[in-house]
């Protein structure tokens, strides 16, 4: 029992380095880009692991306790989620900085009545219409967008956009899950330990993922009112990043391990 019982706390250890793969981190680094306060970051960490944690234990729970087999194609699947879910991140955070880049230019095209015409943004939509900055020259309201729509219909912003990670976490714990609970399974025989590792394996990624958001956002925090230009510099850098890893583990998954041909062969090294 003393084995076993080492073997689940060097599992919490093993969690917090779990949180560090490259993967991981390019999808949180995406995700903080546009952070501006280090509390808001520590969060969106807690909450990517808690997704993680989640799938972690749900599924690699089932293949401990009752030996469940995930086959090869379906293993592949879950890491080309992952890699979809990248390149998704890559191109909404490409957006957004376009967005920003095309708000900070000079307004061009001025029509006569003070209004003027480039692309303006309401929330994350974005749009071009002539407008001014006089209340009745603005030709729609607030409400009369997308956003505004979804905002109607879901809640606050906050809500959904806060639920981002947590679905992030959830995937990449699904593409994850099957590898873990196997590496688990080859150490710890006994289900109960082994579910136990699981879970402290899970509290080591929070905190592991937790720490690893605020350290990332940290530049991003300090030059979104100092530096603008730079702040506009890391967050396209984030996005290309992953955008490029997105697509590159899509590459991975479909042709050199075979998702797209005959003979998948597993995971991705």
């Amino acid at each position: 029992m003393s084995t076993a019982l080492a073997i689940v706390l060097l599992g919490f250890v093993l969690g917090m380095r779990h949180s560090t793969d490259p993967d991981h981190v390019i999808a949180v680094a995406t995700i903080v880009s546009r952070e501006r306060r280090l509390g808001s970051a520590a969060l969106i960490g807690i909450m990517w692991g808690i997704g993680h944690t989640v799938t972690i234990v749900l599924v690699g729970g089932a293949i401990v306790l009752w030996s469940l087999v995930i086959p090869a194609r379906v293993g592949l699947t879950m890491e080309l989620s992952v890699a979809l879910m990248l390149i998704l991140l890559g191109v909404l955070n490409l957006r957004g900085v376009v967005r920003r880049i095309g708000e900070a230019l000079p307004a061009t095209g001025r029509p006569a009545g003070g209004t003027h015409v480039h692309p303006h943004g309401h929330g994350d939509y974005v749009h071009t219409h002539p407008h001014g900055h006089a209340p009745d020259s603005h030709g729609h309201g607030e409400e009369a967008t997308p956003l505004g729509w979804l905002d109607r219909r879901l809640g606050r912003p906050g809500l959904y956009r806060g639920a981002r990670p947590l679905i992030v976490g959830v995937v990449h714990g699904l593409a994850g899950s099957a590898a873990v609970a196997l590496l688990v399974l080859a150490t710890i025989r006994d289900p109960r330990w082994a579910t136990a590792y699981l879970l402290v394996f899970g509290l080591g990624t929070i905190a592991g993922m937790m720490l690893m958001t605020v350290a990332i956002a940290l530049p991003f925090a300090y030059t979104a009112g100092r530096v603008p230009l730079i702040n506009r510099y890391l967050g396209m850098a984030s996005g290309v990043l992953s955008l490029a890893f997105g697509l590159f583990l899509a590459y991975q998954v479909g042709f050199v391990s075979g998702l797209f041909a005959g003979d998948p062969r597993g995971a991705p090294e």
